[in-house]
This record gives C-alpha cells, structure tokens and sequence, in this order.
C-alpha cells in the first residue's frame, strides 16, 4: 500500500489520531508574514491550514494525492481542490498559470521521494514558502530500539535544501506524545499516518518492540521554513 492510500484509508478517523499535526499547522499559520490573498497549500488534506487561516484571502488552492481526504476539505468560492502528486512536473506546469502570494505545506513533504527535486519544482513558482516537515528526529528512540534507521531526512539536510531552494530561515520544534499504553502508542503510528504506512518491521518484530520501548511517549521534530 502506498502512502496515498495509507491516507485515504484512515481519512474518517484522522482527525482523531493527528494531534501533533494540528499543533504544526497552528504553528505554521502564525508563523505567516502577512495576509497573503493567493494561496497554495501543498499536501492539504482535510484542510487542517485554511481552517486555521485568520485572514481574508481571496482564492487557495488545496493539491493532495488521497482523493478521500481531498472530499473532507472544506469547500467554498475561494477554495479550489485539486487531485494531485506534487512530485509530479505537469501539475507544476498548471499552477504556474496562477500566481500565489505564498506556498503553504505542513505535513506533507517529508514524503518526497527526492525533496531536491520537490523544492525545484515549488521554487518554479516564484512564491515565498512557509512549510512545516518531519525530520528523522521523530520517533527517535523507538528507531534506536529497534535499531533500525530512521524513515526520515535529518533536519539539517533539510535545512541546507531550503537555504539552497528557497533561502529560507529555519526552526528546529520538538514535541512529544505521551499514552497509557505501547498497544496505544502503536495504534496511533499506524493511524495518523506519520509513518506513512512503512513497514519496516516483522510482526515478531514490532511485538518485540512493543515489549522494549523504554518511553510512555513518542517523540516527533518538525523542521519549520519560512521566507
């Protein structure tokens, strides 16, 4: 199953396992210079960013490759929804025939498969750019347990991209979420989609792990990038 998939699967019940989602959407939107009128938001998924949009804006365009999640963003005259890969060089080619004020993306990004090649494409569209991404900070200590590397770019490779593309400045957030249980714990990385639905272990394995993880918590660091 793909990551596209993995997201549309649990779209229903995302809102109720994406917690630290919604705390990196509420820190990215504050973090926006301005009221910028013309927007993108790249990977938008339900939504969780225009819902957070204090200003009044005049049109966004929302790209997400789950066609379940694209049916529970909010909808209205400003808001355009669009099914879309944003690795994908044609869609680029369409947007370029709008010019937006700001590209926004929390999220979303850290599934790139080549974020070198990503930011080129977002940088063709000549806009500022406030994204949030996951970096291999998240889930440190379970990656380690397991020993096993972690799914993610470091956030200093992160980093040296968007003062490369964008020239961006950049803040390193880390956050952590604590549960009752590891059976709790393990349920949550499954459904909120932070792994992407990456495999990475047996079912012996995960038990195994399940049985050594030394934290109540998880932990989770979000590269935020403004320019």
């Amino acid at each position: 199953m793909n990551v596209s998939n993995e997201f549309s699967r649990y779209a229903d019940h995302y809102g109720d396992y994406n917690i630290i989602q919604e705390k990196v959407a509420d820190r990215l939107i504050a973090g926006v210079p301005g009221t910028p009128e013309q927007l993108l938001d790249i990977g938008c998924g339900r939504g969780a960013l225009v819902k957070r949009i204090g200003w009044p804006y005049r049109h966004l365009i929302g790209v997400d490759f789950a066609p379940r999640m694209l049916e529970l963003h909010p909808r209205s005259d400003r808001i355009e929804c669009v099914y879309g890969d944003f690795d994908n060089p044609e869609l680029y080619a369409w947007l370029q025939t709008y010019a937006f004020d700001r590209i926004l993306s929390a999220s979303a990004l850290q599934w790139s498969p080549d974020l070198a090649h990503t930011f080129g494409l977002i940088r063709s569209l000549n806009a500022p750019v406030s994204l949030a991404i996951f970096t291999a900070g998240t889930f440190r200590t379970l990656f380690e347990t397991a020993e096993i590397p972690p799914l993610l770019r470091t956030a200093e490779a992160v980093e040296t991209l968007a003062a490369e593309f964008f020239g961006a400045a950049c803040e390193k957030v880390n956050y952590s979420l604590s549960f009752e249980s590891t059976r709790e714990m393990f349920r949550y990385i499954k459904r909120s989609g932070v792994s992407g639905n990456r495999n990475v272990l047996t079912y012996k394995e995960t038990k195994r792990l399940m049985r050594t993880y030394p934290l109540d918590y998880l932990e989770f660091e979000v590269l935020f990038i403004q320019s």
